[in-house]
C-alpha cells in the first residue's frame, strides 16, 4: 500500500518527432534534484513518463495515483495541448477532454501544472474540477519555464502551500532576470476555501497540499493578486518610462534597436497585466 504521507508528482512530457527534447529533459532533471534536495524530500515521489500519447496519461493516473500531474511540452491555445499519435506525430487534445479526465480522478488529483506555451485555456477548464491549476497566458521560453518550474516545487519542497509555491516560480524568473514572470497563471477551484486535511497529524506538518496555512478565502486571494498585479503594473510602467527616455538620447543604430526589443516586450507585458487586472476586478466584485 502506498505511504498516504508521500506525495506523488507524475511528469508527463509530450515531444512530436519533429522537436528537441532537451529542454524537457532538463526541466525533468532539475525538478527533481530540487526534490531530492528538498527539506520535506521524504514527502514526494517523482514518476516520469515520455512520449506521452492520451491513453498514456489515464494508465499512468491508474498506476501511480498521483496527486500533482506537470505536463511539459506545447499548447496551441484553444485547439489544445500537444500529444503524440501511436507513430509519434502530434495530437491535439482540447482542454475539456483533459478537464474530464481529471475530474474523475478529483479525489486525488490537488494541482496540475501546465508548464507549456498557451496553456491558460485548459488550465482554466481543469481548475472547475481540480482544486490549484496552473497554465501559461502566451508563450514562454524554455529557460523561463525551467525556471518557473523549480521555483515551484523548491517551495512544495520546503513545506510551503501551492500559493506559496506558485509566486516563488514567478519570482524565480524574475531573478533570473527573465520577462516572463507574468506568464504563469495560476486557477483555483470555484468556492474553493480550503484542501480537505486528513486525519494524521503528521501528515499534516509535512504534506503542503494538506496545510491549514492554504485556509484562506477566494475573496482575500483574489485581493492579493489584485495587489500584486498593481504593483507589477507599475513597477513595468517605470520602466518603460525610463527605457523610452534612454532611447531619445541614444544614437547608436544597434543599442536603439535592442532598446526597441525591450520596449515591445515591457508594451505587451502591460497590456496582459490590464486584462488579468480586468478579470480579477470582475471576480472581486462577484465575491
Amino acid at each position: 500500500m502506498a505511504d498516504p504521507s508521500v506525495l506523488t508528482i507524475l511528469f508527463l512530457a509530450a515531444n512530436p518527432a519533429e522537436s528537441s527534447q532537451s529542454h524537457f529533459e532538463q526541466e525533468a532533471r532539475d525538478i527533481s534534484d530540487g526534490l531530492q534536495r528538498a527539506k520535506h524530500r521524504d514527502s514526494f515521489r517523482f514518476e516520469q513518463r515520455w512520449a506521452v500519447r492520451p491513453r498514456d496519461i489515464q494508465r499512468a493516473m491508474l498506476d501511480l495515483n498521483p496527486q500533482i500531474i506537470h505536463f511539459s511540452g506545447h499548447g496551441t491555445g484553444d485547439k489544445g495541448l500537444v500529444f503524440e499519435d501511436e507513430i509519434g506525430n502530434a495530437k491535439l487534445v482540447d482542454g475539456d477532454a483533459l478537464a474530464g479526465l481529471f475530474e474523475l480522478f478529483a479525489d486525488q488529483i490537488r494541482c496540475v501544472v501546465l508548464n507549456g506555451c498557451y496553456s491558460q485555456v485548459q488550465a482554466h477548464a481543469i481548475a472547475q474540477h481540480i482544486d490549484y491549476a496552473i497554465g501559461m497566458n502566451q508563450e514562454i521560453s524554455d529557460r523561463a519555464a525551467i525556471e518557473f518550474a523549480v521555483g515551484f516545487y523548491d517551495g512544495l519542497g520546503a513545506g510551503r502551500p501551492i500559493e506559496f509555491a506558485y509566486k516563488l516560480g514567478c519570482a524565480a524568473i524574475r531573478m533570473a532576470g527573465l520577462p516572463d514572470n507574468l506568464t504563469p497563471i495560476l486557477y483555483e477551484k470555484p468556492e474553493l476555501d480550503a484542501i480537505s486535511q486528513p486525519n494524521d497529524s503528521a501528515i499534516l506538518e509535512t504534506n503542503p497540499l494538506n496545510s491549514t496555512t492554504q485556509k484562506t478565502s477566494s475573496k482575500r486571494h483574489t485581493q492579493e493578486k489584485l495587489e500584486d498585479l498593481e504593483e507589477e503594473y507599475e513597477g513595468i510602467r517605470k520602466k518603460l518610462k525610463c527605457l523610452k527616455k534612454e532611447r531619445t538620447i541614444k544614437t547608436d543604430s544597434e543599442a536603439k534597436y535592442e532598446l526597441d526589443q525591450r520596449i515591445e516586450e515591457y508594451e505587451e507585458k502591460l497590456q496582459n497585466i490590464e486584462v488579468l487586472l480586468e478579470q480579477l476586478e470582475k471576480k472581486s466584485g462577484q465575491n
